[in-house]
């Protein structure tokens, strides 16, 4: 549950190059896309001008966000990524700082779980200019809390709409979340995952009462735990869409509601002072598990505040793809990869 990125995007359209060839396959409900003779696919040399395109993959795209109550979120698993020239074309995609962000690691799993976070945001981010814009043009400022957010030049129509993202780390998966006019925040969490301390301590220290009362009626100290997570990660989702983050936007000073007929929803803690005032309930929230080995939350802003039936949220369109970056993606939304919870 590590953290963000502002963009800045300075790019002319230009010619693509031909695309190598693609196969697709159908396994068991998953839509693979993968691209031929990947290995010795070469990073061509950065020209002002250059597109993405079809000069880094063959991929088909995406299908477009068709409202800011939908959600396509592209997942990866650094351990599954082993060959090291693949590993340099990712390396190559990033900005002379996020390099040397990732040599400052000195352990060499953060070092490439740094260089594949970057990679995976920049590749995504084109995914949705439809590659008319570079992985590799992509500039990033923070917001004074440390978020990131695209910044698109007012005379730039590469993207028609507004694009927001989100990422969230583990040591086992890289996610990167995106909407279209909706502020978005995405946190995923290890199922598996242990606390040194005893959950209902935390939960004390940083939740709420009512959620305290929550996780105290749980009697099956397993099931406390996993409670415990799915609202950790819907926490940190909300925080890191408000972009303010844990030290901007404390976890006691809002409830979560996970047992309600009503869905996810967000309320003030009774102690919320003044300076609070950023807290809102108009968000919108949904919770899966993902490859029955982690949670993941994701919360997207509800301007709208439009209403489904019986007065409740219309729910998140939530769609999720495994992917290694120019070599394939699976669609894994609507198997058993992906479980929603609520």
């Amino acid at each position: 549950m590590r953290h963000h990125h502002r963009v800045l995007l300075r790019c002319r359209a230009m010619p693509l190059l031909p695309s190598p060839p693609r196969t697709l396959r159908v396994e068991g409900g998953l839509v693979r896309h993968r691209l031929v003779r990947c290995r010795g696919l070469p990073i061509p040399p950065k020209t002002p001008g250059v597109s993405g395109g079809r000069l880094f993959s063959s991929l088909p795209l995406p299908p477009p966000l068709q409202s800011p109550r939908e959600v396509h979120v592209w997942y990866l698993c650094p351990d599954e990524l082993k060959n090291q020239s693949q590993l340099n074309m990712y390396e190559e995609l990033l900005s002379p700082s996020e390099r040397e962000y990732a040599d400052s690691m000195k352990a060499t799993m953060l070092r490439k779980d740094a260089v594949l976070s970057r990679a995976l945001l920049r590749t995504t981010l084109s995914r949705y200019t439809g590659y008319k814009i570079d992985p590799r043009s992509f500039e990033f400022k923070k917001n004074k809390f440390g978020k990131p957010e695209v910044l698109w030049p007012q005379d730039d129509n590469s993207a028609e709409q507004p694009l927001h993202f989100n990422i969230s780390h583990t040591t086992s998966l890289i996610a990167c979340g995106i909407a279209i006019n909706a502020r978005i925040g995405i946190d995923i969490e290890e199922k598996k995952r242990n606390t040194t301390k005893n959950i209902l301590s935390l939960a004390r220290r940083y939740f709420t009462p009512s959620e305290v009362n929550y996780l105290a009626e749980i009697s099956d100290s397993d099931a406390q735990r996993k409670e415990f997570l799915k609202l950790w990660t819907l926490k940190e989702a909300y925080v890191k869409a408000l972009g303010m983050g844990f030290s901007g936007a404390p976890f006691s000073t809002f409830s979560i509601m996970l047992d309600t007929s009503m869905g996810i929803r967000i309320s003030k803690a009774s102690n919320a002072s003044r300076s609070d005032c950023h807290l809102s309930e108009n968000w919108l929230f949904t919770l899966a598990e993902l490859n029955s080995s982690h949670y993941i939350s994701v919360c997207i802003e509800d301007s709208s505040r439009s209403q489904g039936p019986e007065d409740s949220p219309a729910p998140v369109g939530l769609k999720v793809w495994k992917t290694v970056p120019f070599v394939e993606d699976t669609l894994v939304s609507g198997t058993e990869a992906v479980k929603l919870i609520a």
